[in-house]
């Protein structure tokens, strides 16, 4: 397969994830194996790349064995290679991209954003996949505000006996969710010195900070699209029921039994220091039971520690985090923007990045929050 087939069939099994009647230890069996196919590619293009330089410099082989015809990169060796990396590097400190374009010969487009190098294609993708909880959510990428239809009470199914009267109707009654794109920035500012920094170590550097900080950020707004939710649906916007009870062996237990059918990847996310409060319940009580459930824990700072929470105050939310849709109308790369005007006088330049992303909980009977109860 190549890079590009790689990618489609991981963005493909994503949405086969959500379907309830997924195979979910064979799609991520799949994904282990893509995975590692697409390293092993990168791995025999960066030897391959080697190989002709090396060939091109006289370092091996025979004089009798010099190619007469000169092998065409494809885009994914062009974009795995250092002058790639450093011209790209120059196109974010100047924003002239002529070096880029003249690397990708007949393969560049003539107007739009040249493609950035694997390089950071591999940070932004670290970013996405050290955020657990951006790693759970259900991405999409359509254009504009993106409009989501879920079902706020029906009817149940009838047994209709033959001869007996017809079956009564059903009493639907949907709801709607708009997501609603917003951009999510992150500057820095740099030296004149950092910017004489090498190609790959300006890369890394920039595309590192900024892709973590924005990364953070969109996760501790999709927390709070779930801190602020009510308690019962509306017409637009999906209810999320609380329960104010405070850690004990079987408050998780209890959490996820409220939950629906359709729950299926189900953790716990909360503050670090509120693990220990879980844990002392478990001590105190000398039972051999895990006070987790043998779920998965998600950790954020977004929600305060059981101990400094107010009353009623949500510390931890159980469930399945797939009931949050995450829209990405311009994909969910990073994008940057240079400017070496404002701060001139300092001999300084800022870099922004930012990622235009919507986001709303938009699947009901997925997640469940605990509450602080009020002191005895």
């Amino acid at each position: 397969m190549t890079i590009e087939e790689i990618e489609s069939r991981m963005a493909e099994i994503k949405n086969e994830m959500d379907l309830p009647e997924a195979d979910l230890n064979a799609l991520q069996e799949e994904v282990r194996n893509l995975k590692a196919e697409k390293a092993q590619i990168r791995e025999e293009a960066a030897k391959a790349e080697e190989t002709r330089k090396q060939i091109a410099e006289g370092l091996i082989g025979d004089a009798k064995e010099e190619r007469k015809e000169e092998k065409t990169m494809t885009i994914e060796e062009i974009r795995n290679s250092s002058e790639y990396i450093n011209a790209f590097a120059e196109y974010i400190k100047t924003g002239d991209d002529k070096e880029c374009r003249a690397l990708l010969t007949t393969n560049a487009a003539a107007s739009g954003q040249v493609p950035v190098p694997t390089l950071v294609d591999d940070i932004v993708r670290h970013a996405w996949e050290n955020e657990n909880i951006l790693a759970r959510v259900r991405k999409t990428g359509f254009m504009g505000n993106v409009k989501v239809a879920f079902e706020r009470s029906a009817d149940p199914a009838y047994i209709h006996a033959e001869g007996s009267s017809a079956p009564t109707e059903e009493a639907l009654t949907l709801g709607i969710v708009e997501i609603k794109p917003e951009n999510i920035k992150k500057w820095i500012t740099l030296s004149d010195e950092m910017l004489e920094t090498t190609g790959e170590g300006f890369l890394t550097y920039v595309y590192e900070e900024l892709a973590y900080q924005v990364m953070k950020k969109l996760s501790s707004e999709v927390v709070g699209d779930i801190v602020a939710a009510d308690t019962t649906h509306g017409a637009t916007a999906v209810g999320i029921p609380k329960i104010n009870q405070n850690p004990a062996i079987l408050t998780i237990a209890g959490a996820a039994a409220n939950l629906s059918d359709e729950a299926q990847n189900i953790c716990v996310v909360m503050n670090r220091l509120t693990e220990i409060e879980f844990q002392t319940a478990y001590a105190a009580g000398n039972f051999a039971v895990d006070p987790f459930a043998g779920l998965p824990r998600v950790y954020t700072s977004a929600l305060p520690a059981y101990s400094t929470a107010d009353t009623n105050a949500t510390y931890a939310i159980v469930g399945d985090l797939s009931a949050v849709q995450v829209n990405f109308p311009a994909g969910e790369g990073l994008k940057t923007t240079y400017d070496n005007l404002s701060l001139a006088e300092k001999d300084l330049v800022k870099i922004v990045g930012r990622v235009y992303a919507g986001h709303e909980v938009v699947a009901p009977g997925r997640l469940v929050r605990l509450t602080k109860k009020a002191a005895a």
